[in-house]
Order: structure tokens, then C-alpha cells, then sequence
């Protein structure tokens, strides 16, 4: 039996990617007692890049493979100590996991052995550092009495694991070191098991932090729309009593100002919001998966994170509705304003009209008047000059009387100028009104 050949078609670009997506960041099985810590670096500029260049040379330095070019995950052992890379859209994470020597004895819990600390330092990171997490495995037979040891009663937040035996534990405070620390004790839990619930409480905490990044952005912003707010209402009341061209055009002005720096200061914080919420979407799908029944007295994880996430992403939403309620009155008052100032325009435009019409009647009146005068004043010069002509006929003997003969060309003289001045007004005024018509149609 030949197998199905594929070839024949043709296959999308994206179906290899697609499709091996789901097998992109496998569990590390995992064996306890075992130390992990992780790390997750914020990416700037070209801190990716150089993150990946970091990277690459540490494990040729160790003799391991280095990651694939554009792998988004890679995963080497270096002796006793494993590391997870991790790149995702905005950070990277590293992951260190350490299994103590079977003869080690007792540790302090989150204590780091020399060997680890090295290999830490000797893979700088050129991201900045948002996340450095302790999560140690530790088979207890009390894990409420080891909890009650290592963290804080006051902020202990203690929960069963789902489907299985055993606790995870966490004060969510940072210690000496810096680091958030949680406790993990998994009875009978399978390597894969153990690792698939190491994996998503990293993430969890992981994506806990960089939820609450929302927030600093919205309480810098919070005094912006406040101020926007408060000039709004300023504005409208200045415009009930803005009587001038002039104060209205002003009041607009600042309007589409206030418009501007709102939108900006919007999209600057779009992305950071919707990825806020993005993130605590992905908690709360954690703590569904991790969560079994909570241990009295303490307060469940989903209960405690709620208390102190929940508020941070409802200042998000209620800062969002703001800036987007604040955007349509804005609008509604600059078009509001806009009208006004159309209007006004418009009445100066026609008070400007009904002007010019006033000089034109004055200056067709003045045109009538240069007019008579001027077949006056023309008329005056053709008759001197007729009357030259009679003397010059009457001293050369032609039986002609100059005075008589003068009188009598003044009406013919006057006659004929002003016929000629109003054919030539009249071919104008058709020129000019068969030139206005050819513009209107």
C-alpha cells in the first residue's frame, strides 16, 4: 500500500508554521526536588537581537548547539543545569533549572548554588529585567507548615493543585534578592505532569506582572483627560457667550488642540492597555488550569490576584470609556462651534456682497455722470474745431458764417458723440454679460 503523496497540491506558505505552533514551547519534564528560576527581559530597541547574539555565543562557549536562526525557542544541558529561551512579542524569558545533587542535604529554600550563579552572570541580558521568579519543587509532607516557614503569613496565598495532590504556595512579595517566590510541592505528580505545572505557574506570575504595566500608564495619563475634561467644559461655557468671529475661531483653536492631545496620548497607551488585558485574560486561563480547592485560612490565588489585578484593569476600561467619551464631546463641540463660525463667515460674506453691490450702483452713477460730461467735454472740442474749419471756408470766399454755421453743428456734433460713447457702452455691457454667462454654465 503506496502512501498519500502531497506534492500534488499546493501547499500554503504558512501551514508548517501553523501547524508546528502548538509544539513551539514543549514542557520540561521535570523531577523533584528541583530549583527554577526564571527571568523575563522587557525588549528595547535592539535588545532582541542583541539578546539572541548573547545567547548564541554562551552556548557555543559551553559547547552547546546554539538556537536556530528566527527559533523562537531553544533549550540546552549544561551538566546538572537546564536553560529555557523563550522569545515572545515583547519580552524573552530565561529559565534555569537546577536538580540538587542527591546528597546535598538540606538548603535554604531559593538558595542558589555557586555552579547556577555562574552561568547566570555569564549570560548578560541587554533587555530590561521585569521578572526574576524562585520556584522550588520540594517534597514536604506539610505543605501549609513549610509555606507558614518560608512566606509572609499576612499576604500567604495557598491553593491545591487541580487533579492531583499536594499545593502551590506564594506571597507574591519580593525578597532580599528581588525575586518573587513560590512554593511547589506535587505528590506523585510525573515528570510531565510536575513540568506542564512548573511551566504555567512561571507564565502565570509571568503574565501577572506584565498586566499591572497597564497601570503606571493610566494614572500618568488619568491628569491629562482631567485637565482635557475640565477645558471642555470651560470652552462650552465660553461659547454661550462668544458673540465675535474672531472668539469663536479662537475657541476652536483650542478645541481641535484639546482633540489632538487626547487622541495622542490614546494611541500612545492603545497598545499597552489592550495587552494589559490580553495578559490578565491569560492569568485568569492559568489559574483555571492550576487551581484545585483553596486551603483555610488562606486566600485562594484567583481570590488574591483578583483583589489587587481586578481593580488595576477596571482603571484601564473607565480610563478608556473616558478618553472615548471625552473624543465624541469634543467632536460634537468643535462641529457645533464649526457651524457657528459658518454661519458668521456667511453673514460677513454677504454684508461684504450687499457692500460691493452699494459701490457698484455708486460707480455706475458716477460712470453716468463722467459720461454726459465727457460727450460734453468731447463735444466742446469737435465743435471748436468745426468752427475752425467755418473761418478757414469763409476767409478763403466761400459764402459761409461762421457763427451761424458753428450754432448749427453744436446739436449734430453732440448728437453723434454720445451715439458713438453709448454703442461702444453697449457692446461692452453684452461682452462682460456673455462672459459672465459662458462662467456660469
Amino acid at each position: 500500500m503506496t502512501a498519500l503523496d502531497l506534492s500534488a497540491f499546493t501547499q500554503h506558505g504558512l501551514r508548517e508554521s501553523v501547524l508546528n505552533e502548538v509544539h513551539a514551547r514543549p514542557f520540561t519534564p521535570l523531577t523533584q526536588p528541583v530549583l527554577v528560576i526564571r527571568f523575563a527581559f522587557m525588549a528595547k530597541d535592539d535588545s532582541p537581537a542583541a539578546d539572541r547574539a548573547s545567547l548564541a555565543a554562551f552556548c557555543a562557549q559551553h559547547g552547546a548547539p546554539p538556537p536556530e536562526l528566527g527559533a523562537k525557542h531553544h533549550q540546552v544541558d549544561l551538566g546538572p543545569v537546564r536553560l529555557r529561551f523563550e522569545q515572545h512579542s515583547e519580552f524573552a524569558t530565561l529559565t534555569w533549572i537546577w536538580s540538587p545533587p542527591a546528597d546535598s542535604g538540606p538548603r535554604r529554600f531559593g538558595t542558589v548554588a555557586p555552579e547556577l550563579q555562574a552561568l547566570i552572570a555569564a549570560l548578560p541580558q541587554a533587555g530590561e529585567l521585569l521578572v526574576a521568579v524562585k520556584l522550588e519543587v520540594e517534597a514536604v509532607p506539610d505543605a501549609v507548615a513549610r509555606a507558614e516557614e518560608i512566606f509572609d503569613k499576612s499576604s500567604l496565598a495557598v491553593v491545591s493543585i487541580k487533579g492531583g495532590s499536594g499545593a502551590v504556595a506564594s506571597d507574591f512579595r519580593l525578597d532580599d534578592d528581588g525575586f518573587t517566590r513560590i512554593l511547589v510541592c506535587a505528590d506523585g505528580a510525573t515528570p510531565e505532569r510536575l513540568g506542564a505545572l512548573v511551566q504555567r505557574v512561571l507564565e502565570l506570575e509571568t503574565y501577572r506582572t506584565l498586566a499591572l504595566l497597564g497601570l503606571p500608564a493610566a494614572l500618568a495619563l488619568a491628569p491629562s483627560v482631567d485637565s482635557s475634561e475640565r477645558r471642555l467644559g470651560e470652552v462650552l461655557a465660553e461659547m454661550q457667550g462668544a458673540a465675535t468671529l474672531t472668539l469663536n475661531n479662537h475657541l476652536l483653536t483650542e478645541l481641535t488642540e484639546l482633540a489632538a492631545m487626547l487622541e495622542r496620548g490614546a494611541t500612545r497607551t492603545l497598545f499597552r492597555f489592550g495587552a494589559s488585558r490580553a495578559y490578565w485574560d491569560l492569568v485568569q486561563a492559568r489559574l483555571s488550569v492550576i487551581e484545585g480547592e483553596p486551603i483555610a485560612p488562606y486566600s485562594s490565588w484567583s481570590s488574591f490576584l483578583a483583589r489587587r489585578i481586578a481593580p488595576a484593569m477596571r482603571t484601564l476600561n473607565a480610563l478608556e470609556r473616558r478618553q472615548s467619551e471625552l473624543s465624541r464631546r469634543l467632536a460634537r463641540a468643535a462641529d457645533l462651534l464649526r457651524t457657528r463660525v459658518d454661519v458668521e463667515l456667511e453673514e460677513q460674506n454677504r454684508d461684504l456682497l450687499r457692500s460691493m453691490n452699494e459701490r457698484t450702483k455708486l460707480q455706475l452713477r458716477l460712470q453716468s455722470t463722467v459720461e454726459g460730461l465727457s460727450v460734453a467735454a468731447i463735444g466742446y472740442y469737435v465743435v471748436s474745431l468745426f468752427g475752425y474749419l467755418a473761418k478757414g471756408a469763409h476767409d478763403t470766399g466761400l459764402p459761409v458764417e461762421p457763427t451761424l454755421a458753428t450754432a448749427a453743428f453744436v446739436p449734430v456734433a453732440i448728437a453723434l458723440i454720445w451715439f458713438t460713447t453709448h454703442q461702444i457702452r453697449k457692446r461692452h455691457l453684452k461682452e462682460d454679460h456673455e462672459a459672465e454667462k459662458a462662467a456660469e454654465e
